[in-house]
């Protein structure tokens, strides 16, 4: 069951499994301020109709490399991937040249930095994967945008959509009773995190959890007592979403666990 509740409220009920929450007039921001298009550029870069990134600076890993997020991935400029904070996020992009470019905009999954070249000096910039910047084009054409390289384009954030998927951690390798590290998957609506928290077995206390890299956040101290619930908190418009229980006890390095809903 989901809740959505102003940030006065009391939080969630004893037993439920997860709940979401937002402060009064979040739930707009992604559909109507997030409609002012912004101008960047882009470019593309791995094979031309390859799915881009190998992995990528937020830590995916494979993720990138099958649906739903294959072929919609790309790098942006450190100015739109804040330090890691940005992994997860999604635009609606399209490039403006009519004589290659497509009316309709394509969406992209921010899964990669690219910090130099075209991403340096505080430009905003796109660098795709070939798939995702052909589909920019006119039918047929294609081969000629990526032909261009650069291009002037125009973007704007829009909610993250996986359907059929709830919100998953996946635990890093390395991971022990001393120090635990996670990585969120398949995040709806903002797609991006502003802080995480975490609460081990028979504690009321929740604990913040340290943004190290891309979209990994980890927690030091111990020896630390499973089944552990976490809470996330989005960057964008600071709605939380709060996951019971969600690791168990005899939780393992390299396993992923599914949450029962998104923030939907």
């Amino acid at each position: 069951m989901i809740k959505t509740k102003t940030a006065k409220s009391r939080g969630p009920k004893r037993g439920s499994e997860a709940v979401i929450r937002g402060k009064k007039g979040t739930r707009t921001w992604l559909t109507r301020g997030a409609k002012r298009r912004l101008r960047a550029t882009a470019t593309w870069y791995g094979s031309p109709n390859g799915d881009g990134s190998d992995g990528g600076a937020c830590g995916y890993g494979s993720l990138v490399d099958v649906r739903p997020l294959r072929a919609r991935v790309g790098a942006v400029s450190p100015v739109l991937f804040k330090g890691g904070e940005g992994c997860g996020a999604c635009y609606k992009v399209r490039c403006l040249d009519p004589a290659v470019c497509a009316r309709r905009p394509v969406t992209v999954i921010v899964t990669d930095e690219c910090p130099g070249g075209y991403c340096a000096f505080g430009r905003t910039h796109f660098d795709l994967s070939g798939a995702a910047f052909g589909r920019m084009a006119v039918p047929g054409k294609a081969s000629r945008l990526r032909d261009r390289g650069e291009m002037p384009i125009v973007f704007r954030r829009t909610p993250c959509k996986y359907p059929g998927k709830s919100i998953a951690f996946h635990v890093n390798e390395g991971s022990t009773n001393f120090w635990l590290s996670l990585l969120v998957e398949f995040e709806d609506d903002d797609g991006d995190i502003g802080s995480m928290h975490i609460k081990q077995a028979n504690s009321v206390e929740w604990v913040e959890m340290k943004h190290i890299w891309g979209a990994n956040w980890c927690i030091i101290g111990g020896p630390l007592q499973g089944p552990f619930s976490v809470k996330l908190t989005t960057l964008t418009t600071r709605k939380t979403f709060s996951a019971r229980d969600v690791i168990p006890r005899n939780w393992s390095p390299k396993a992923t666990y599914t949450s029962r809903l998104n923030l939907r």
